[in-house]
Protein backbone atom coordinates (compact mmCIF):
# COMPACT_ATOMS: atom_id res chain seq x y z
CA UNK A 1 0.00 0.00 0.00
CA UNK A 2 1.18 3.36 -0.92
CA UNK A 3 -0.14 6.82 -0.59
CA UNK A 4 -1.27 7.25 -4.03
CA UNK A 5 -2.84 3.47 -3.91
CA UNK A 6 -4.54 4.97 -0.24
CA UNK A 7 -6.10 7.72 -2.17
CA UNK A 8 -7.25 5.92 -5.14
CA UNK A 9 -9.43 3.52 -3.08
CA UNK A 10 -11.72 7.01 -2.52
CA UNK A 11 -11.87 7.56 -6.11
CA UNK A 12 -12.78 3.52 -6.76
CA UNK A 13 -15.44 3.58 -3.80
CA UNK A 14 -12.98 0.81 -2.23
CA UNK A 15 -13.08 0.68 1.94
CA UNK A 16 -9.80 1.65 3.37
CA UNK A 17 -9.29 -0.78 6.43
CA UNK A 18 -6.13 0.49 8.93
CA UNK A 19 -5.73 -1.27 12.75
CA UNK A 20 -3.09 -0.01 14.98
CA UNK A 21 -0.54 -2.15 15.89
CA UNK A 22 2.58 -1.94 18.11
CA UNK A 23 5.05 -4.85 17.75
CA UNK A 24 6.10 -6.85 15.17
CA UNK A 25 4.33 -10.40 16.15
CA UNK A 26 0.69 -8.72 15.51
CA UNK A 27 2.00 -6.76 12.41
CA UNK A 28 2.82 -10.06 11.02
CA UNK A 29 -0.92 -11.04 11.98
CA UNK A 30 -2.26 -8.25 10.92
CA UNK A 31 -0.59 -8.63 7.53
CA UNK A 32 -1.48 -11.82 7.22
CA UNK A 33 -4.86 -11.19 7.72
CA UNK A 34 -4.95 -8.98 4.61
CA UNK A 35 -5.11 -5.19 6.02
CA UNK A 36 -3.88 -2.58 3.90
CA UNK A 37 -2.68 -0.01 6.52
CA UNK A 38 -1.46 0.03 9.76
CA UNK A 39 -1.45 2.89 12.30
CA UNK A 40 1.11 3.16 15.13
CA UNK A 41 -0.73 4.55 17.42
CA UNK A 42 0.11 6.72 20.74
CA UNK A 43 -3.07 4.65 22.24
CA UNK A 44 -0.23 2.33 23.03
CA UNK A 45 -0.11 4.93 26.10
CA UNK A 46 -3.58 3.42 27.17
CA UNK A 47 -3.26 -0.06 26.28
CA UNK A 48 0.25 -0.84 26.53
CA UNK A 49 1.48 1.73 28.98
CA UNK A 50 -1.43 1.33 30.77
CA UNK A 51 -1.65 5.20 31.53
CA UNK A 52 -5.36 6.94 31.69
CA UNK A 53 -4.37 8.70 28.47
CA UNK A 54 -2.19 9.39 25.39
CA UNK A 55 -0.72 12.40 27.01
CA UNK A 56 2.36 10.91 28.36
CA UNK A 57 3.54 9.18 25.47
CA UNK A 58 7.15 10.32 24.55
CA UNK A 59 8.86 10.53 20.74
CA UNK A 60 10.98 7.71 22.08
CA UNK A 61 7.93 5.00 23.08
CA UNK A 62 6.56 6.20 19.55
CA UNK A 63 9.50 5.88 17.77
CA UNK A 64 10.46 2.45 19.58
CA UNK A 65 7.03 0.84 18.75
CA UNK A 66 6.93 2.32 14.76
CA UNK A 67 10.06 0.95 14.36
CA UNK A 68 8.74 -2.67 15.39
CA UNK A 69 6.01 -2.28 13.60
CA UNK A 70 7.95 -1.09 10.23
CA UNK A 71 10.91 -3.59 10.78
CA UNK A 72 7.73 -6.55 10.42
CA UNK A 73 5.69 -4.53 7.73
CA UNK A 74 6.23 -6.42 4.26
CA UNK A 75 3.23 -4.75 2.50
CA UNK A 76 1.28 -2.48 4.69
CA UNK A 77 1.60 1.51 4.81
CA UNK A 78 2.85 2.36 8.01
CA UNK A 79 2.10 5.55 9.88
CA UNK A 80 3.30 6.70 12.93
CA UNK A 81 0.76 8.43 15.32
CA UNK A 82 2.88 11.97 16.46
CA UNK A 83 2.40 12.07 20.19
CA UNK A 84 1.48 15.22 22.30
CA UNK A 85 3.93 18.06 22.12
CA UNK A 86 5.91 16.65 19.10
CA UNK A 87 4.55 18.98 16.75
CA UNK A 88 2.57 21.95 18.44
CA UNK A 89 5.18 23.91 19.54
CA UNK A 90 6.85 25.20 16.05
CA UNK A 91 7.31 23.87 12.54
CA UNK A 92 10.71 23.23 13.74
CA UNK A 93 9.64 20.82 16.07
CA UNK A 94 7.20 19.21 13.29
CA UNK A 95 9.39 18.77 11.00
CA UNK A 96 12.50 17.43 12.49
CA UNK A 97 9.96 15.02 14.47
CA UNK A 98 7.88 14.13 11.46
CA UNK A 99 11.20 13.19 9.79
CA UNK A 100 11.83 11.07 12.97
CA UNK A 101 9.40 8.77 11.96
CA UNK A 102 10.23 8.36 8.54
CA UNK A 103 14.08 7.44 9.41
CA UNK A 104 12.42 4.18 11.44
CA UNK A 105 10.71 3.12 8.80
CA UNK A 106 6.97 4.97 9.03
CA UNK A 107 6.02 6.04 5.31
CA UNK A 108 3.57 8.42 6.92
CA UNK A 109 2.57 10.33 10.17
CA UNK A 110 -0.61 11.36 11.75
CA UNK A 111 -1.32 14.43 13.92
CA UNK A 112 -4.30 16.01 15.76
CA UNK A 113 -6.23 19.11 14.70
CA UNK A 114 -7.21 21.27 12.32
CA UNK A 115 -6.59 25.09 11.39
CA UNK A 116 -3.83 25.17 14.15
CA UNK A 117 -1.51 22.53 12.44
CA UNK A 118 -2.20 23.60 8.83
CA UNK A 119 1.26 25.64 8.79
CA UNK A 120 2.91 22.21 10.03
CA UNK A 121 1.32 20.16 7.79
CA UNK A 122 1.79 22.56 5.01
CA UNK A 123 5.43 22.40 5.95
CA UNK A 124 5.85 18.83 6.53
CA UNK A 125 3.63 17.63 3.19
CA UNK A 126 6.01 20.37 1.03
CA UNK A 127 9.22 18.68 1.84
CA UNK A 128 7.79 15.17 0.88
CA UNK A 129 6.46 13.77 4.25
CA UNK A 130 3.25 12.50 4.35
CA UNK A 131 0.33 13.55 6.87
CA UNK A 132 -2.78 12.73 7.84
CA UNK A 133 -4.89 14.88 9.75
CA UNK A 134 -7.02 13.76 12.58
CA UNK A 135 -10.42 15.55 13.23
CA UNK A 136 -13.38 15.15 16.16
CA UNK A 137 -12.30 13.21 19.31
CA UNK A 138 -8.99 14.30 19.50
CA UNK A 139 -7.34 12.51 22.67
CA UNK A 140 -4.66 14.58 23.25
CA UNK A 141 -7.04 17.12 23.74
CA UNK A 142 -8.90 15.39 26.26
CA UNK A 143 -8.78 17.35 28.74
CA UNK A 144 -10.40 20.42 26.88
CA UNK A 145 -13.29 18.12 26.12
CA UNK A 146 -13.51 16.94 29.60
CA UNK A 147 -13.23 13.65 28.59
CA UNK A 148 -13.63 10.85 25.45
CA UNK A 149 -17.33 12.70 24.20
CA UNK A 150 -18.49 12.91 21.03
CA UNK A 151 -17.67 16.04 19.00
CA UNK A 152 -19.68 18.23 16.34
CA UNK A 153 -22.93 17.76 17.40
CA UNK A 154 -23.78 21.60 18.00
CA UNK A 155 -23.94 23.49 14.12
CA UNK A 156 -21.18 25.46 15.01
CA UNK A 157 -18.75 22.75 15.73
CA UNK A 158 -20.06 20.59 12.72
CA UNK A 159 -19.13 23.55 10.53
CA UNK A 160 -15.87 24.15 12.16
CA UNK A 161 -14.67 20.92 11.77
CA UNK A 162 -15.71 20.89 7.98
CA UNK A 163 -13.82 23.35 7.54
CA UNK A 164 -10.87 21.65 9.47
CA UNK A 165 -11.06 19.23 7.03
CA UNK A 166 -11.06 21.28 3.74
CA UNK A 167 -8.12 23.11 5.74
CA UNK A 168 -6.08 19.94 5.99
CA UNK A 169 -6.96 18.82 2.59
CA UNK A 170 -5.10 22.35 0.94
CA UNK A 171 -2.56 21.77 3.13
CA UNK A 172 -1.73 18.43 1.81
CA UNK A 173 -2.95 15.80 4.21
CA UNK A 174 -3.29 12.39 2.10
CA UNK A 175 -6.13 11.66 4.31
CA UNK A 176 -8.07 12.27 7.77
CA UNK A 177 -9.42 10.30 10.67
CA UNK A 178 -12.42 10.81 12.04
CA UNK A 179 -13.27 9.97 15.26
CA UNK A 180 -16.73 10.16 17.66
CA UNK A 181 -18.63 12.76 15.24
CA UNK A 182 -22.04 12.14 14.46
CA UNK A 183 -22.42 9.56 11.12
CA UNK A 184 -23.97 12.47 8.87
CA UNK A 185 -21.03 15.01 9.67
CA UNK A 186 -19.06 12.31 8.60
CA UNK A 187 -21.14 11.56 5.78
CA UNK A 188 -20.81 15.43 4.63
CA UNK A 189 -17.49 15.81 5.30
CA UNK A 190 -16.29 12.43 3.20
CA UNK A 191 -18.70 13.56 0.22
CA UNK A 192 -16.78 17.23 0.44
CA UNK A 193 -13.50 16.82 0.63
CA UNK A 194 -11.29 14.48 -2.15
CA UNK A 195 -9.08 13.00 0.28
CA UNK A 196 -9.95 9.55 2.36
CA UNK A 197 -11.49 9.72 5.47
CA UNK A 198 -10.88 7.06 7.91
CA UNK A 199 -13.66 6.48 10.53
CA UNK A 200 -13.82 5.17 14.61
CA UNK A 201 -16.85 6.23 15.79
CA UNK A 202 -17.59 8.26 12.98
CA UNK A 203 -20.44 5.77 11.36
CA UNK A 204 -20.60 3.46 7.92
CA UNK A 205 -19.94 6.49 5.56
CA UNK A 206 -16.20 7.19 5.69
CA UNK A 207 -14.04 5.70 3.06
CA UNK A 208 -12.49 3.53 5.41
CA UNK A 209 -12.18 2.41 9.18
CA UNK A 210 -9.94 2.06 11.91
CA UNK A 211 -10.06 0.63 15.03
CA UNK A 212 -7.28 -0.37 18.24
CA UNK A 213 -5.76 -3.91 17.29
CA UNK A 214 -6.59 -4.57 21.23
CA UNK A 215 -9.81 -3.42 21.44
CA UNK A 216 -11.36 -5.75 18.06
CA UNK A 217 -9.47 -8.35 19.54
CA UNK A 218 -11.20 -8.31 22.93
CA UNK A 219 -7.64 -7.97 25.11
CA UNK A 220 -8.34 -4.42 26.35
CA UNK A 221 -11.66 -4.12 28.25
CA UNK A 222 -10.85 -1.52 30.89
CA UNK A 223 -13.03 0.99 28.86
CA UNK A 224 -15.32 -0.29 25.72
CA UNK A 225 -16.28 2.65 23.45
CA UNK A 226 -19.90 2.28 21.73
CA UNK A 227 -17.90 1.99 18.32
CA UNK A 228 -15.89 -0.64 19.10
CA UNK A 229 -17.09 -4.18 18.04
CA UNK A 230 -15.07 -6.85 20.02
CA UNK A 231 -13.80 -9.84 17.41
CA UNK A 232 -12.57 -12.00 19.31
CA UNK A 233 -12.30 -12.24 23.87
CA UNK A 234 -8.58 -13.07 23.53
CA UNK A 235 -8.23 -11.64 27.41
CA UNK A 236 -10.76 -14.36 28.45
CA UNK A 237 -8.72 -16.98 26.08
CA UNK A 238 -5.55 -15.66 27.65
CA UNK A 239 -7.00 -16.18 31.27
CA UNK A 240 -7.93 -19.44 30.55
CA UNK A 241 -4.85 -20.49 29.34
CA UNK A 242 -2.95 -18.53 32.57
CA UNK A 243 -4.94 -20.18 35.03
CA UNK A 244 -4.68 -24.28 33.64
CA UNK A 245 -1.14 -23.62 33.40
CA UNK A 246 -0.90 -22.18 37.40
CA UNK A 247 -3.02 -25.57 37.90
CA UNK A 248 -1.23 -27.82 35.84
CA UNK A 249 2.45 -26.35 37.67
CA UNK A 250 0.66 -27.03 41.14
CA UNK A 251 -0.36 -30.37 40.56
CA UNK A 252 2.51 -31.35 38.72
CA UNK A 253 0.93 -32.17 35.67
CA UNK A 254 3.05 -30.02 33.50
CA UNK A 255 5.49 -30.47 32.44
CA UNK A 256 4.78 -34.11 31.93
CA UNK A 257 7.16 -36.72 30.23
CA UNK A 258 6.45 -35.39 27.07
CA UNK A 259 7.70 -32.05 27.66
CA UNK A 260 10.86 -33.37 28.98
CA UNK A 261 14.38 -34.20 27.30
CA UNK A 262 15.51 -37.61 27.88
Amino acid sequence: MTIPEFQRHKRDKKKIIVVTAYDALFTRIVEQAGIEAILVGDSLGIVVQGKANTLSVTMDDMLYHTKLVAGAAQRALVIGDMPFMSYQASQEDALRNAGRFLQVGAQAVKLEGGMAVVDQVAAMTEIGIPVMGHLGMTPQSVHRFGGHKVQGKESDHAHAMLNDAKALEAAGAFGIVLEAIPAELAKTITEQVSIPTIGIGAGPHCDGQVLVLYDLLGLFDDFVPKFVKPYAHLKADALQALCRYKEEVEQGKFPSDSESYH
